[in-house]
């Protein structure tokens, strides 16, 4: 017979969708009753981890990443926080303030601002002039970007190849960033970087050619003559939005790639479908990332 507790669970779980779908979650990777009723869990002893954007309605990670602590036994919850850029500097004072919350993960378009709120930066991180995640280190922001990481794990994954392939990249905004340096990182022999933004796009080929000399140059619209065509900003989110490359312009043998997660299949993702190209969805690097994000959450030391 169920205890009282176990059906104050389950009736919370009814009542919250969100709460069951990432309970689920935790009970199909085979994790206890307890991690599931951990889930659950929100009393004063709870830590919190903001993530924060804007817009902010298109994450997917709160339940996601909430699901992933309750699953390690830990009192954390991953909450949306819609935070404008002019109001960044006024969240972080607050957030300076609050004592149960240990981390902070960060979206568009945000993640090049947050560098200056980080006393300490990863090396990835320095070459992307962005981060992700941050976590709190006695008292000081130590920040990473995981980014790249999950993007090009995500490639892998589903059967694309980074090592000797020539890839064109567009967006060199923070995620960008970030994927540019670990596609470098893991062996592409050819990097073009397409932005509307040309200033920002030369900068990061400067900071990249640093530890990549003659690997990265400018790129355009025209996927023509690269293996991996990869979409790094947020066309796509919105109706009516272009696309980031001249789709007439795709075939068959290549590999495009987007981190949009709503919705699941971007407009460029169903038209390389429809052209038989390989691809990745946005929630094939958030899958990706996921474990990464926790272990940086919990463990991010720079010291």
């Amino acid at each position: 017979m169920p205890s009282a507790a176990d059906i104050q669970i389950k009736e919370q779980l009814i009542e919250q969708p969100a709460l069951a779908a990432a309970a689920q979650a935790v009970a199909g990777a085979g994790h206890s009753g307890a991690a599931v009723a951990n889930l659950g869990r929100l009393d004063g002893e709870t830590q919190v981890v903001f993530i924060i954007g804007d817009p902010i309605a298109q994450v997917k990670s709160p339940s996601l990443l909430s699901a992933r602590f309750a699953a390690l036994g830990e009192n954390t919850l991953v909450v949306p926080g819609h935070i404008s850029a002019a109001a960044v500097p006024a969240f972080m004072e607050g957030l300076a303030a609050l004592q149960n919350s240990p981390g902070l993960v960060i979206t568009v378009p945000h993640k090049q601002a947050m560098v200056a709120h980080c006393a300490k930066t990863s090396k990835r991180a320095y070459f992307a002039g962005s981060v992700n995640v941050m976590r709190r280190v006695d008292g000081l922001w130590h920040g990473d970007n995981t980014d790249g990481m999950g993007y090009v794990a995500g490639i892998e994954k589903r059967g694309g190849d980074i090592d000797g392939q020539a890839v064109l990249l567009v967006g060199a905004g923070g995620a960008g960033s970030a994927i540019a340096y670990e596609f470098l990182v893991r062996g592409a022999k050819r990097l073009a970087i397409h932005d509307v933004d040309n200033q920002r796009r030369d900068d990061l080929i400067a900071r990249l050619s640093e530890a990549f000399p003659g690997q990265v140059e400018a790129g355009s619209s025209d996927p023509s003559g690269f293996d991996i065509v990869a979409n790094a900003t947020p066309l796509g989110m919105r109706a009516g939005d272009p696309y980031p490359v001249d789709i007439d312009k795709l075939h068959s043998g290549q590999f495009a790639a987007c981190p949009i997660t709503k919705p699941e299949r971007s407009p460029f993702i169903e038209a390389a479908m429809a052209k038989g190209c390989r691809t990745m969805p946005g929630l094939g690097m958030f899958q990706a990332q996921e474990g990464l994000l926790i272990d940086a959450l919990r463990t991010l030391n720079l010291n």
